[in-house]
């Protein structure tokens, strides 16, 4: 039976050549048991550069910056239009493993009513494949979540629902409608992952760990604790904690109070104002 995979990756032109990349390396992993239809959410003010093999979404910037959550969203409505029997996210720095695509779907059959995730190895500034079959080569899993072996599938403990990240991840329509998608009032960089991860255990929806469906993200630059994104990260930080009752983000909250740069206030955190 052929299914009808939606890969949803938000985009923009600062990350462009890792578009590419992605976009020819998931064409060689695809096989022609599914349908893998690409949607791309594009998330700068102007339109998206031509590509006849993507559906294309136009997200633009808001007051805050980048909306991708609500990217997410919206190319989730089109996929589900378009009668998608899985989706996959995956963020446009990274690319599918030879096996992502085939681990996902085996795991929403055998676990169709969690989140899944595969495990995501960081390359090294140096490392810049070019065909999907080095990647197996290059594979160095983020030690901070698990690994389980190929064609294994771990059910994540409710302590551990923060480390779900939204770089590799796929849901069934079913649960992605009992997860009402991402809330779309968090904009610009951080916490918005967190906040659905929060979500699904409040709903009771189970987080699992996909062996062997491998995603490899790109090298770029970035800083730690990333800088410029520090006023995103204050207000969207409050906003988590309005909600859940704690700060996300803690190990760079904290780097930025020693450096000076943010203090405590009101029971959150701001810029410090001497």
């Amino acid at each position: 039976m052929t299914r009808r995979i939606a890969v949803i990756t938000p985009a923009s032109e600062n990350r462009l050549a890792h578009l590419h990349r992605q976009r020819r390396f998931l064409r060689e992993v695809s096989t022609p048991t599914h349908d893998v239809v690409r949607i791309e959410a594009w998330l700068d003010e102007s339109e998206p550069p031509a590509f006849d093999a993507a559906v294309h979404v136009h997200m633009p910037p808001g007051r805050d910056g980048m909306r991708v959550g609500a990217a997410r969203n919206a190319a989730a409505e089109v996929a589900l239009a378009g009668g998608a029997d899985l989706l996959v996210f995956l963020d446009v720095d990274c690319l599918p493993g030879p096996d992502l695509i085939d681990g996902y779907v085996a795991a929403s059959q055998s676990h169709p009513d969690g989140i899944l995730c595969g495990p995501v190895t960081y390359l090294r500034s140096v490392q810049r494949p070019s065909a999907a079959d080095e990647l197996d080569a290059l594979t160095r899993p983020h030690g901070g979540r698990p690994n389980p072996a190929p064609g294994t599938v771990d059910t994540a403990a409710p302590a551990d629902y923060d480390l779900f990240w939204s770089l590799s991840f796929a849901v069934t329509p079913a649960t992605w409608a009992r997860l009402g998608g991402f809330d779309e009032r968090y904009e610009g960089y951080g916490a918005e992952d967190t906040d659905l991860g929060r979500r699904a255990r409040s709903l009771g929806i189970p987080l699992h760990w996909v062996g062997g469906a491998h995603a490899y993200h790109q090298w770029h630059p970035a800083g730690s604790p990333p800088w410029r994104h520090l006023d995103d990260i204050l207000r969207n930080g409050a906003l988590f904690a309005e909600r859940w009752g704690e700060w996300p983000m803690g190990g760079w909250i904290d780097e930025f109070v020693a450096a000076g740069a943010v203090e405590p206030h009101a029971g959150g955190y701001r810029r410090t104002t001497n």
